[in-house]
């Protein structure tokens, strides 16, 4: 398993789906359909979004 870090490649607005797919060994598709149906029907996630943003750091 990889670290928890934005990677720089791969990235659609921050990394934060890519990063997660990336450290759990899965494809970054289903993080991204998971983020977007939860943001839309619950709406938390935008804000565990940004969380992640600020708390995830870059890939060096």
């Amino acid at each position: 398993m990889h670290r928890l870090v934005r990677p720089l490649k791969g990235r659609m607005i921050a990394g934060v789906c890519q990063g997660i797919a990336d450290r759990f060994g899965c494809s970054v598709v289903p993080v991204r359909v998971l983020w977007v149906g939860s943001t839309v029907f619950f709406g938390v996630s935008i804000l565990m979004y940004l969380l992640f943003w600020i708390l995830m750091p870059d890939e060096h």
